[in-house]
């Protein structure tokens, strides 16, 4: 199935989850991560089924001054 994460398109298995569609793209925390404008909190990446067309947005913190 197809996915979009941060507007790239991502081909993923059918059952995949978020945590599948974080390792496959090596994001590196901290990060936070959101389905469908849906926040997910880290426990829950492996039990959060993707469908076609979601769309994940992976947000890294931004620091300085």
């Amino acid at each position: 199935m197809q996915i979009y994460i941060n507007q790239q398109v991502l081909e993923l298995a059918e059952d995949a989850s978020l945590a599948d569609a974080i390792a496959q793209l090596h994001f590196v925390p901290p990060f936070a991560a959101a389905v469908n404008m849906q926040f997910i909190p880290q426990a829950r990446y492996a039990e959060t089924l993707l469908h076609a067309n979601d769309k994940i947005d992976i947000i890294a913190p931004v620091t300085g001054g």
